[in-house]
């Protein structure tokens, strides 16, 4: 596979973060465990500045970009999945206020990696996660993030 075919494969797999596959692909990384593991090394020892870009770059689940549509295929199926395009009105408005409160707090989206998580959960574990301190939540955003780009590494490609 060659640079092109490589990148355009793989710079999705971090939320609008090319950077990342950029960074395996000079590491020598192409698939599997051996891919995964530079992806992270990646995101895990850059600036913390860049971090919270990548953070940033995720949209708000149920959030303005889901109405609107304006977010990568990837979380398009993730949101989907998890039935947060079918929200009550009631879960719309909690997520608003939660959305809102988070962003307040932490100066950035919450994050989770949706997957095996349905409405209820993800309000739930959004309210649980409000309580935590600014680190904390940093380094569990970041986690998150590496749950869902294992997820989308080990999704079929097309």
């Amino acid at each position: 596979m060659t640079r092109d075919e490589f990148l355009s494969r793989y710079e999705a797999i971090y939320e609008a973060s090319p950077w990342v596959a950029e960074a395996a692909w000079e590491a020598g990384a192409r698939e599997g465990e051996a891919l995964a593991a530079a992806m992270r090394a990646a995101v895990d020892g850059a600036p913390r500045e860049q971090r919270l870009a990548l953070i940033r770059a995720h949209p708000e689940l149920a959030g303005r970009a889901a109405i609107a549509g304006d977010m990568a295929e990837a979380s398009k199926k993730e949101q989907s999945g998890a039935g947060l395009d079918q929200c009550t009105p009631d879960e719309f408005a909690d997520f608003q206020r939660l959305n809102g409160a988070y962003n307040a707090r932490f100066g950035f989206p919450f994050i989770i990696a949706v997957k095996g998580h349905d409405r209820a959960s993800i309000l739930s574990e959004f309210r649980r996660r409000l309580d935590n301190d600014p680190q904390t939540e940093f380094d569990t955003a970041i986690d998150q993030i590496h749950r869902i780009a294992g997820f989308r590494l080990a999704a079929p490609r097309t």
